[in-house]
This record gives C-alpha cells, structure tokens and sequence, in this order.
C-alpha cells in the first residue's frame, strides 16, 4: 500500500503542528508544536478552550487582588494563557513547545531576556522540564542578543519572523536552538513586488530555507532549521529534508490525502559539497544586509507589528472576558 505524503515527509523531517488548536493536535500527533499571538487569539475564542482562558484569568486576579485594573489582569492573563495552552500541548506532542515572548518587546535585549527566564520558571513551576520548551523570540538583533544570553543559561530558543540569511548566520552564531524561516510569508512579498506567481524550486520563500539550511549545514552549524508559514504543500514538498517543518492543520490534513513519492529535497551531506561563502557576522554586517533586503525589512516589521496587535486583540478579550466573570460572579472570582 502506498505511503501518503506526510508519512514519507516524517522519514525526514520532523513534522511540528503550527496551531492554538489541540483538538487538531490530538488528530494529527505531530512530534512538536508551536504556537504565535495570533494562532492563541484565535484559539481563546473558541468555546471549548473557555475553561483554560476563565482559569487563566481567576489566578491572575488573585495574583494581582481586587483592586488591580481589568486592563492589568488581563495584561498578566495574556502571559500565562500561552503557557496554559502549552502545558495542554505537552501532554499529546511527546517532544517540544514553542512560548512567544511579547512581540512588543522585539526590540529590547533586557525585557526579552527577562519575559524568557519568567517562561521557563511558569514551566519549572508546572513540573515541566526546560528540554521541552523553546522560547519564541523575533529575529531583531536585539532578539538575537536575548537568545544568546537565554541559550547560555540552558534556556532553548526559536528564532521567528526569519527572512533573510543574514538573521539566520547571527542566530547559529549566537548558539540558538532552532530558527523558523517564514516560506509563505516571502513568497507573499515577491508576488506582490513583481506580480508574478512562483511554484516548486522557483518560490522565493523555499529558496530561502534552503539557502539556510545549506549555509549551517556546509559550516556545521548545530543550530536547527523548521520551515514555517506555507501556503501550499508545493513548498513542502520542496523543503522535505529540513530538520523540522511546522505546518498549519489544514495541510497536514493535504497531505495525509495525498499519495504519491516525496523525494528528500534537502540533504546535509549535500549541502556540505557546496561552494558557499561563510560570511563574517556582526552588528554593522547585520544593519547593511538587513537594510539591503527590502522584503526581510518590511516582512519582519509587519510580522512584530501583526503579533503585537494580536496581543493587543487578546488583552482586550480578556478585559471583557473578565468583566462578564465578575458580574456574573463576584464572590468567586
């Protein structure tokens, strides 16, 4: 009987669940997860995740007392709602979950490394060991500079909003786990750009990864690279043979229907045959490449700023969530 896609692609590849959704992670069991503002914001409005969001924010009012704001509780609710979901997460994935830091805090080294020891210490609290968990940080250079201090202190971390090569060297040089490249979201921004469609090897976004994924591979990097954000399973049948990919439910779901060979696309010893040129990293390099690249410029700002607002949508849920929690029952919550 023949194999279908995703069966092969786990031959390679480590398949992750990028969804708030546990319902979808029970049906597929993917060996990791991860999870961003907006797939949380989405996943605390649906009904059967009620009872974490109402749990979430009862100890953040005790935590914080009767007289505090709504607008503070539900600040400190926001934070440990992602570790909630994560904890929930653990119990179906036997691997590791992804904890975004605040997205509003991309840009600043010390708040970052701060938000990522306060993770790790809900999760140690919890009884859940730090092999299991990956701080989620944007790849600013200041999110970099967090890591790098987080991964010497035996805290693991995924760099995010990934587009460009230059993020990726000053990741692997900085010692972090794992870095998520964003395929769909470059291959969004050259459509729009040139007007044109890509498919297969020719999409701008699998270009990318693999372009990273040969650059750790060649100068033996530990770091890990998991593709993310597509829009087609054309891409990942393209990037079958990256150390992990995270896929959306609904292509997971494409490809268990689809049958078919998936080839190894990407393979380190391979890699390792390139002619690549190992570029010197540092601030200045990483300022002039960033600036050079107009899509890793616009993408990584639209991308902090789309989780930020994320946030700022679930921060304001919890308000009202809140209030309608009180009224109903003030004795109790």
């Amino acid at each position: 009987m023949a194999k279908n896609l995703l069966e092969q692609l786990r031959n390679y590849t480590v398949v992750v669940a990028d969804t708030g959704d546990i319902e979808a992670m029970e049906e597929f069991r993917p060996q990791d997860a991860t999870t961003n503002p907006s797939l949380i914001t989405a996943a605390a409005q649906l009904p059967q995740y009620q009872p974490i969001v109402d749990g979430v924010l009862k100890d953040a009012r005790n935590e914080l007392g009767a007289s505090a704001a709504d607008k503070d509780v539900a600040n400190l609710a926001f934070q440990h709602l992602a570790i909630a979901f994560g904890k929930k997460i653990l119990a179906i994935v036997p691997g590791r979950v992804s904890t975004e830091v605040d997205a509003r805090l991309s840009y600043d080294t010390e708040a970052t490394i701060g938000q990522g020891r306060s993770i790790i210490a809900q999760y140690d609290k919890a009884g859940i060991g730090r092999e299991r968990i990956l701080i989620k940080i944007a790849s600013t250079w200041e999110g970099i500079r967090a890591a790098e201090v987080l991964e010497k202190e035996g805290i693991h971390c995924n760099l995010t909003l990934l587009f460009g090569l230059h993020q990726a060297v000053a990741a692997a040089e900085a010692g972090v786990t794992l870095v998520s490249p964003f395929v769909g979201r470059i291959l969004d921004w050259y459509k729009k750009d040139t007007g044109k469609d890509f498919q297969g090897a020719d999409d701008p976004g699998v270009q990318s990864v693999t372009k990273v994924y040969n650059y750790y591979k060649k100068f033996g990097y530990k770091t890990l690279v998991m593709g993310a954000s597509f829009r087609n399973i054309g891409e990942i049948r393209e990037l079958a043979g990256s150390d992990l990919l995270t896929i959306s439910p609904h292509l997971l779901a494409e490809l268990e229907a689809t049958e078919g060979d998936l080839p190894r696309k990407l393979d380190p010893e391979a890699a390792k045959q390139q002619v690549i040129v190992k570029i010197e990293m540092g601030k200045t390099t990483f300022e002039a490449m960033h600036a050079a690249d107009r899509m890793a410029t616009d993408k990584l700002k639209e991308g902090i700023e789309g989780f930020s607002a994320a946030l700022v949508k679930l921060e304001g849920l919890l308000a009202a969530r809140l209030a309608e929690l009180e009224q109903r029952q003030p004795a109790t919550v």
